[in-house]
C-alpha cells in the first residue's frame, strides 16, 4: 500500500473515531506542550484532570513561569515521574526569558528547550505549526512495527533510525498534525498492545503482523530491568497536632517532595532492631522514646523499584534545638493544613488520608 493511501485511510478512521480531547481543539503551542508532557508515561484518562487543573491554574506560559516549584509539584502530585514537573517549570521560564513568551515554531529549536525531546518537539511542531515531522510514541511504534513487520528493537540505534525514517516518509506535507494524531489514536484505540481489533481492521490485508500472526511479538522492546527492593521506615513525630516533615533532597526518587524523617534499611527490622537503630542514629538528639507504634507494610511500585514502607509513630521527648540533627535534619513541624498544601508522594499522601490526618 502506498504511503499516501495508508495515511489517508488512517486519517479517515481517525475522523470517525477520535476522542474529543481538549488539546485537539487548539493550535496553541502552550496547551499542546502541556498535554504532551502530562501524557508522557500517563494514560489519557489519568492525565486529563491534571491538564484541566494546570490550564485553570496556569492559563499561559507566563503564569507557569512565575510559579514556585513547590506549587507546581503540588499540582502535579499523584502523576509520578516528578522530573517532568520540574522540567515543565524550567521550560516555561526559558520560553519567557529567551523567547519572549512564545514557543519556537520549528522542531530543531523546540528540542533546545528543557524537557523537550524528539517526540514532544515533533508534536508541537506538527500540531501547532504544521511542520511535516513525524511523532513517534509507543502507539506509533506499535502500528508501524506491525504493519511493516519490523523486528528491530525500538530503542536500539538501528531501530530508532529505521522507525524514524519510515514514520517521516509517511507524513504528508499537507496537515501533518492530523496525520500524527491519527497514527497515535489508531494505536491507542484500535491497534492496541493486547487484543488488537485485527478482525475488523481496514488495514489487515496490508499488515505483515496479521499475515504472520506476529501481533503478540511486535513491537520488540528491551527487557525491563528487574525491580530493586527498598525498605523505608518513616518516623511520624507530632507536636500539638503538627507533623515533623522535611523536603526530600536531589539525587533520588521524589526530589523536592515532602515526607517524614526517613531511615532506609537493607531489610525489614523487628521493633527491637528499629529502636536500636533509631537510638544509635539519634542518641544525642532526643531525650526519651515514650512510645512506638509500627504500621503494617505499605507496598509502593515504581518503574524499576519496589518499596516496602512502614510508618513508625513515635512519642518523643525532644527539645527545639534537637530538631535539626540526625534523622530529623532539615525537618520542621507543619499543621495538617500546611501539610495538605505540601507536594508529597502518593505513599505519604496515602498514609495521611488512611489515618485520617488529612
Amino acid at each position: 500500500m502506498k504511503y499516501r493511501v495508508l495515511s489517508s485511510k488512517i486519517v479517515e478512521w481517525y475522523e470517525e473515531h477520535r476522542r474529543p480531547l481538549p488539546w485537539r481543539r487548539t493550535r496553541d503551542p502552550y496547551r499542546i506542550w502541556l498535554s504532551e508532557i502530562i501524557l508522557q508515561q500517563t494514560r489519557v484518562l489519568q492525565g486529563l484532570p491534571y491538564y484541566k487543573k494546570f490550564i485553570q491554574r496556569y492559563p499561559t506560559v507566563q503564569s507557569l513561569a512565575v510559579a514556585t516549584e513547590r506549587d507546581v509539584l503540588r499540582l502535579w502530585q499523584g502523576l509520578g515521574y516528578y522530573s517532568r514537573a520540574r522540567n515543565l517549570r524550567k521550560c516555561a521560564i526559558t520560553v519567557l526569558k529567551d523567547y519572549n513568551g512564545k514557543f519556537p515554531d520549528n522542531f530543531t529549536e523546540l528540542k533546545l528547550l528543557p524537557g523537550i525531546g524528539d517526540y514532544t518537539a515533533a508534536a508541537i511542531a506538527s500540531f501547532s505549526f504544521g511542520e511535516p515531522v513525524a511523532v513517534l510514541d509507543g502507539n506509533v511504534f506499535r502500528v508501524l512495527s506491525r504493519l511493516f513487520g519490523i523486528h528491530d528493537e525500538i530503542s536500539s540505534s538501528v531501530g530508532k533510525k529505521k522507525f524514524t525514517t519510515l514514520a517521516n516518509q509517511l507524513v504528508p506535507v499537507d496537515n501533518p498534525g492530523q496525520h500524527n494524531q491519527a497514527m497515535m489514536e489508531f494505536g491507542a484505540l484500535h491497534c492496541t498492545p493486547a487484543n488488537p481489533l485485527c478482525a475488523d481492521c481496514f488495514l489487515k490485508t496490508a499488515c505483515i503482523a496479521y499475515a504472520n500472526n506476529w501481533q503478540s511479538t511486535l513491537p520488540v522492546k528491551k527487557k525491563p530491568k528487574k525491580a530493586s527492593l527498598r525498605h523505608f521506615y518513616y518516623f511520624v513525630v507530632q507536636r500539638k497536632g503538627r507533623f515533623l516533615m522535611s523536603k526530600r533532597p536531589t539525587g533520588d526518587i521524589w526530589t523536592g517532595l515532602y515526607e517524614f524523617p526517613l531511615l532506609e534499611t537493607e531489610g525489614p527490622l523487628s521493633q527491637k532492631q528499629l529502636e536500636k537503630s533509631l537510638t544509635k542514629e539519634n542518641q544525642v538528639y532526643f531525650n526519651k522514646i515514650n512510645s512506638m507504634k509500627v504500621s503494617s507494610a505499605y507496598k509502593h511500585v515504581l518503574t524499576h523499584q519496589l518499596i516496602h514502607a512502614r510508618f513508625v509513630e513515635l512519642g518523643l521527648e525532644m527539645k527545639n534545638e534537637q530538631l535539626d540533627k540526625g534523622l530529623f535534619a532539615g525537618s520542621k513541624f507543619y499543621s495538617p493544613r500546611q501539610a495538605a498544601a505540601l507536594p508529597k508522594s502518593v505513599l505519604i499522601n496515602r498514609y495521611l488520608h488512611e489515618t485520617g490526618a488529612l
